[in-house]
């Protein structure tokens, strides 16, 4: 874990990014197979880059067009195809009908708000996915849906925005040395996946030190602005277990189904792969269970902090009782009481009642209520 911070709760008071809510919903009644972008509205110009590579040949392009990436689609190498922008629904419809994309598989695509899943199709599998990073600034999970379209010549991923998780595996493709040159299209595809699942592990251990930090400062200082902070954890943790829950199944459906593009030496891989995601799963269990703790940490810490108040006021009223007590006695307006003609009466009074305070404290400190 890291080393101790404060945690930063600037973020509580930042207002509501409403572009996030901005989304377009599909229109009810639309015949399947519409194309209809789903998810955040965007104007960014669509990028298409492609790496084609073989044990001996490693050639990359950037900011290609369409026609340009049709010229890989069957070749004797391997093609990973890079789409970063699906919002241009035009685009992406001529795209398809060149790599003959199912129109379902398109509307798959389109639709940022899929759950992970994979599609079988005759000559190509569609996996959906979601890939995730933590912004610092805000303590939050960004989401991104990521589609792999994975056929036997070539690999082709769909992004929304440009920026990925993917830098070790294009670095591990310019390396001719490397294990990922030497085997096809399913090993990349998993190579893809892997790179998301081990970001996952990531954005776990970042919340896990959060997590650690925040039940320090419950335990030394609770306020009530740490109640916000959980349930802040909370709702975080629940997108991220939406976003890994479903993977194992599709990890283990890549696994366990007999598919013509998929090896059986990639086989082994994906098995492993099963095991990773089975961990995060895991380890985002136990950060719930955490999370619930805390929360419970907190109202037990609010309500010893409540006990400790009351108990101050308690002693404070019981030693004025007595004292008040006796002021009333000798705050009676009779004519005759005996210790009013007395020369020593006022200092007398007084004597009694800090007698009867150090006797109350005395007494409370022996019952160890003090």
């Amino acid at each position: 874990m890291s080393s101790k911070s404060l945690i930063n709760l600037d973020f509580l008071k930042l207002p509501i990014n409403r572009e996030t809510f901005q989304i377009k919903a599909k229109e009810v009644g639309l015949p399947p197979g519409t194309l209809v972008h789903v998810g955040q509205q965007r104007t960014e110009k669509p990028v298409i880059t492609l790496i084609d590579y073989a044990p001996e040949h490693f050639e990359t392009f950037a900011n290609i067009t369409v026609d340009k990436a049709i010229s890989f689609k069957e070749t004797s190498t391997v093609s990973w195809i890079n789409m970063s922008g699906i919002h241009d629904v035009s685009l992406l419809e001529g795209f398809g009908k060149h790599f003959d994309i199912h129109p379902l598989a398109l509307e798959d695509i389109l639709n940022t708000q899929h759950r992970p899943k994979l599609e079988e199709f005759d000559s190509y599998s569609l996996i959906i996915l979601k890939m995730l990073f933590f912004d610092e600034q805000a303590q939050a999970i960004k989401t991104e849906q990521i589609s792999l379209l994975l056929a036997a010549d070539y690999v082709v991923s769909f992004q929304e925005l440009e920026g990925d998780v993917f830098d070790g595996v294009r670095e591990r493709l310019s390396r001719s040395n490397g294990r990922i040159r030497q085997r096809g299209t399913d090993y990349l595809a998993y190579a893809l996946i892997d790179s998301i699942v081990d970001s996952y592990f990531h954005i776990l251990e970042k919340v896990g030190d959060r997590l650690v930090q925040l039940e320090e400062d419950l335990i030394s200082d609770p306020d009530s602005s740490m109640l916000k902070t959980i349930h802040h954890y909370k709702r975080e943790l629940l997108l991220l277990r939406k976003s890994v829950w479903p993977l194992r199944e599709v990890i283990s459906q890549m696994h366990k189904e007999e598919s013509p593009l998929i090896s059986e030496g990639t086989q082994i891989y994906l098995r492993d792969l099963y095991d990773h995601t089975v961990q995060a799963i895991d380890t985002l269990e136990i950060y719930r269970d955490t999370i619930t703790g805390l929360q419970d940490l907190y109202m037990s810490s609010v309500s010893n902090r409540m006990n400790e108040i009351m108990k101050v006021l308690t002693i404070m009223a019981s030693i004025f009782i007595p004292l008040t007590f006796i002021a009333g006695i000798y705050g009676m307006n009779f004519e005759y009481i005996p210790e009013l003609k007395w020369r020593w009466g006022y200092f007398a009074i007084w004597g009694v009642m800090i007698s009867c305070i150090i006797g109350m404290l005395i007494f409370f400190k022996r019952k160890k209520w003090l």
